[in-house]
């Protein structure tokens, strides 16, 4: 911010905002204050806002593992639940390792990896030409890659049983519980990343299909899910062959499941 804002002027956007809706108004004026480039921007921010874009659409980044993740409208902006996923692969990763994001979205799960473990090989995909096109300028700066395309076949062939951790936050919000996502959720952010078919697991049963084929022997496949669908989810681990467990933070709200591959050697390329 290169102008002053008196205290007339942010008493009245958080009023404006707590009339909009807003929780946490005072929070989100020192954001739109502190991000504005003049009170004309101020006032046009302000004014997206309490029309009812997302904050983080509103100043372009989201707080993600202490990073700010640039995100633009259109793309899933990362929920800091996701931050207890990308925890576990921390535990998980060891320096060197090849790291694959699917359905990476903006980016942030393997940005926030590389910035906790520095030397890794980042590679994430996604479907959606904008979630990469935004994703790419999370991660390039920590020498990360990203391809445009569906799941696997965005990849390499190079990779195949090469994968020592595989992380994917897949849309996993059954169709019929879409009507039940917060108003912002549901208006601005895209059905691709949030609608997980039927019972929410469509696009992880092909993920975790697919794993054992792409990860290194010992590699491990960690996938979000609800506590509610966690019972499912391990069946579909499982079946695949997979060496299954599940961690869960309560106060987060954030159930992952994690998958091993017990494989001892790579598949032929």
């Amino acid at each position: 911010m290169n102008f002053l804002v008196d205290h007339h002027t942010v008493t009245s956007i958080v009023y404006k905002l707590r009339s909009a809706g807003c929780v946490f108004a005072e929070e989100e004026t020192q954001l739109l204050v502190s991000e504005a480039q003049s009170l004309e921007d101020l006032t046009k921010k302000v004014e997206m806002r309490v029309e009812g874009l997302p904050l983080e659409y509103v100043i372009g980044w989201a707080l993600f593992c202490g990073l700010r993740i640039e995100v633009e409208q259109g793309v899933f902006v990362p929920r800091h639940r996701t931050e207890f996923l990308v925890r576990q692969a921390e535990d998980l990763a060891c320096s060197g390792d090849l790291v694959v994001d699917l359905c990476c979205g903006s980016g942030a799960i393997g940005a926030a990896l590389a910035a906790a473990m520095g030397d890794i090989m980042l590679y994430g995909s996604d479907i959606d030409p904008i979630a990469t096109r935004c994703a790419r300028k999370n991660v390039t700066k920590f020498g990360g890659h990203v391809f445009e395309g569906d799941l696997y076949e965005a990849l390499p062939r190079w990779m195949r049983g090469r994968i020592n951790i595989l992380v994917a936050n897949v849309p996993y919000v059954p169709t019929k519980a879409m009507e039940l996502l917060p108003l912002e959720a549901r208006l601005y952010e895209p059905n691709l990343a949030l609608d997980g078919g039927v019972d929410g697991l469509n696009i992880l049963r092909r993920v975790v299909k697919e794993a054992p084929d792409w990860l290194a022997p010992g590699g491990h496949l960690l996938i979000e899910t609800s506590e509610m669908q966690a019972p499912q989810t391990i069946e579909v681990f499982a079946h695949s062959g997979l060496v299954t467990k599940v961690v869960r933070d309560a106060e987060r709200d954030a159930t992952v499941v994690i998958g091993t591959n017990s494989g001892d050697s790579p598949p032929a390329l």
